[in-house]
């Protein structure tokens, strides 16, 4: 039986730490690459004009459009769904948002129907883009963290798709 001597084994050691070091910075280069192409909007930038802001989007490689952004000042995923009469927040969502749940309303999902309860948002922002009393949806069900940017939201907007790219706009003329 041979023995290592004490300079051998600090290199092993030096050698299962550098491997340990190379997997951990992998995993976390790879887990933010993965979060980029989910969601290419996870600091939407504003273009400020003569009247409206802007903020344009980049589609993500599923083709949806996915952009982080605020509810009451607390941070959000927003999934863009013209499909959607309201916005639909999840009903844990909702519960670490603080929000009240109000009128029971029944709704049709791609799960089938279910009661969700009405609720006001008292502010919903996008990059500089900020929409006031906001009329929403506390869904049960809904899987995942994402809250569904519905028309109730949209129809405040001017938004146009073009090239993988969606432009929402604000006017600020009142």
């Amino acid at each position: 039986m041979s023995e290592q001597t004490p300079g051998r084994r600090a290199g092993r050691v030096m050698w299962v730490l550098a491997w340990g070091a190379g997997l951990l910075l992998a995993t976390h280069f790879f887990g933010n690459w993965e979060d980029r192409q989910r969601n290419p909007n996870q600091a939407p930038q504003s273009v400020h004009g003569d009247g409206f802001v802007e903020v344009s989007l980049a589609s993500s490689r599923q083709g949806h459009y996915v952009v982080n952004g605020q509810i009451d000042g607390q941070d959000v995923t927003f999934l863009l769904d013209t499909g959607a009469t309201q916005v639909a927040i999840p009903s844990t969502v909702a519960e670490q948002l603080g929000l009240q749940r109000g009128a029971p309303i029944i709704i049709s999902t791609a799960n089938g129907r279910a009661t969700g309860h009405r609720t006001r948002l008292d502010s919903l922002r996008l990059g500089d883009i900020e929409l006031r009393d906001v009329a929403a949806l506390i869904a049960p069900g809904m899987d995942g963290d994402d809250v569904l940017l519905g028309m109730s939201a949209l129809k405040q907007l001017e938004f146009s798709q073009k090239g993988g790219t969606l432009v929402l706009r604000q006017s600020t003329l009142q």
